[in-house]
């Protein structure tokens, strides 16, 4: 189980460019971003995949919910990182 983060802005680095002309990057005027959790069965492959807004917390807590809604009667391990969000105190 981890989470990954999808952002279209774009990072400016050190580039080349003429003497006298600063170079542009076009954007789109906003920073649009969303979060992805995911989980893979390891018996089957099957994953659980679920889109939120923002990573924390209370959208972690929703994708636990949603993996327990999945498997209702059986024992889930997870295997998480040391990320914040896994061990807030509402978790």
């Amino acid at each position: 189980m981890d989470e990954t983060h999808i952002r279209s802005y774009h990072v400016l680095r050190t580039t080349w460019s003429e003497v006298g002309r600063q170079k542009q990057v076009p954007t789109f005027g906003h920073h649009a971003h969303v979060s992805l959790f995911d989980a893979v069965n390891v018996h089957d492959g099957e994953t659980v995949l679920y889109q939120a807004g923002a990573a924390n917390a209370t959208t972690f807590l929703d994708f636990l919910r949603i993996l327990k809604e999945r498997y209702p009667d059986r024992l889930i391990v997870l295997v998480l990182d040391n990320a914040r969000i896994h061990h807030a105190k509402m978790v």
